[in-house]
């Protein structure tokens, strides 16, 4: 049995999946994948169980209701995983914006070099983001270093997606603790893994916006950003729970 899990959260990915999902089982035996659907309605969730077929103990599928955020969707995934006994867990995404082939790295970095937390890093080298225009490029750098400024975390990419933990740090933090859906979801993960002292270390990749399928980016999901970074950081200053 792989010891390494890869949590794919989807809503209408159904131009990306199959792809994503045969890129990732190509790499090696060390990558076991779970999608967590949102009920998409593109019939996302019926071509992964297609592929089930093809990929029996290895590609797995958790059905949800409906679309209720990226963060529950992962913390789904996380306990998921944490009950099948997965010892590596990773958060990538569905569109290929994170290379499957740094997977690798990202697992080595924790299975080989010590780190509990593994973070594909697209600002701990330069700006290496591909397709962006540049004034997304600005808004995403812009907001990992106020999230850098604000908490004192030292990672370069605060807002990255693209992570692999290891159990243990998932098992000490309260995963029913978690306050953001967003994106902001990756800050506050970040930030729990930081606090209680955790190894974290960035693996430089670049990262490629998707050529196929929509963006799940809004308004609402920056403002939460900024907004409750600031909340974060100050009620751990009190030791309260962030």
């Amino acid at each position: 049995m792989s010891d390494a899990l890869v949590i794919i959260p989807t809503y209408n990915e159904i131009e990306n999946i199959e792809a994503i999902i045969r890129a990732v089982i190509s790499l090696n035996d060390h990558f076991n994948i779970l999608i967590v659907d949102d009920n998409s309605p593109d019939g996302t969730a019926k071509k992964v169980e297609e592929l089930q077929k093809l990929f029996p103990e290895r590609l797995y599928i958790l059905n949800r209701k409906k679309k209720t955020g990226l963060g529950t969707a992962y913390i789904a995934g996380f306990k998921w995983a944490l009950d099948s006994n997965y010892q590596y867990i990773f958060e990538m995404d569905a569109d290929f914006s994170h290379n499957p082939n740094d997977l690798i790295r990202l697992y080595e970095a924790c299975a080989e070099d010590g780190a509990d937390m593994s973070i594909g890093s697209r600002y701990i080298k330069g700006v290496n983001v591909v397709n962006w225009p540049m004034s997304r490029v600005l808004l995403s750098y812009s907001a990992s270093k106020y999230v850098q400024f604000i908490t004192g975390m030292n990672i370069y990419d605060t807002t990255a997606g693209f992570v692999c933990y290891r159990r243990k740090v998932l098992e000490a933090i309260n995963l029913d603790t978690i306050k953001f859906v967003g994106y902001a979801f990756q800050i506050e993960m970040k930030f729990k893994a930081y606090l209680k002292g955790f190894k974290i270390v960035e693996v430089p990749v670049i990262f490629t916006d998707r050529t196929k399928g929509k963006s799940k980016m809004s308004g609402g999901i920056i403002s939460e950003a900024v907004f409750g970074v600031l909340n974060m950081k100050i009620k751990s200053l009190f030791n309260k729970e962030v």
